[in-house]
């Protein structure tokens, strides 16, 4: 039999397993087990009562978090000459369009969100293949296919984060920082929650929220109990 480690008993000294707490309880309790030397990253899980196989209950979206996610956002914004100075300007890392263009094709994706506007989007659109697997293809419905670039560069730098349920019915998404306070990953995973009631689609019945987890970086998953926050 495996030796349990000293951290893992700690952590099993704090936390029950088979209980599902409050959201306020869940997220300082994901701060209390985490045992990482590094800032770890506090992510949920949602298994949402839909059929993502079915287009009228697909849930995808954006969620702008009250305090970000605590991470720092590489962002590149293909666009025309006479936008680069905006993008520039609201904090893009990147910004420019043939050259980047190039640089992924040839297996460059060291960025985080990609922003760019409609008129390029022919050019963006033969990316599909390199950046639909990545997660990183621009899409008008989470705001990154804009003219807008400036503000889009603002709201993503700002925390700014999309979501899209996958196959399996779930959602998955960041919310914050170990270092955060419990109040501040509190405050980001009931936004993130009340985004997706709001977004229920009319043809989902029964039980919305399935299951609700949060956990940290190589710590056990935390259960929210998924009734009080449908309620």
């Amino acid at each position: 039999m495996k030796k349990m480690t000293k951290n893992r008993k700690e952590v099993l000294g704090k936390h029950d397993l088979s209980k599902a707490y409050s959201l306020q309880d869940a997220c300082n309790l994901v701060k209390d087990i985490s045992t990482t030397k590094f800032d770890a990253s506090v992510d949920m899980c949602i298994r949402l009562g839909v059929d993502p196989r079915k287009a009228n209950q697909m849930v995808r979206g954006t969620v702008a978090l009250p305090h970000g996610t605590g991470k720092d956002v590489k962002v590149l914004v293909l666009c025309t000459p006479d936008k680069e100075a905006e993008a520039k300007e609201a904090g893009a890392d990147y910004y420019g369009l043939d050259e980047y263009i190039a640089k992924i094709k040839s297996g460059w994706t060291d960025i985080d969100v990609i922003i760019t506007m409609p008129s390029v989007m022919g050019k963006v659109g033969a990316l599909g293949r390199i950046l639909g697997p990545r997660g990183l293809m621009p899409n008008p419905k989470t705001g990154t296919v804009t003219m807008d670039v400036g503000k889009a560069v603002n709201e993503v730098k700002a925390g700014k984060i999309d979501f899209k349920v996958d196959k399996y019915g779930i959602i998955h998404s960041s919310v914050g920082k170990v270092s955060f306070d419990g109040s501040k990953i509190q405050d980001n995973a009931n936004e993130l929650l009340q985004t997706l009631i709001k977004m229920k689609p009319s043809s989902a019945k029964g039980t919305y929220f399935k299951s609700i987890y949060i956990t940290s970086t190589m710590s056990p998953g935390v259960q929210i109990d998924a009734k009080s926050v449908n309620a």
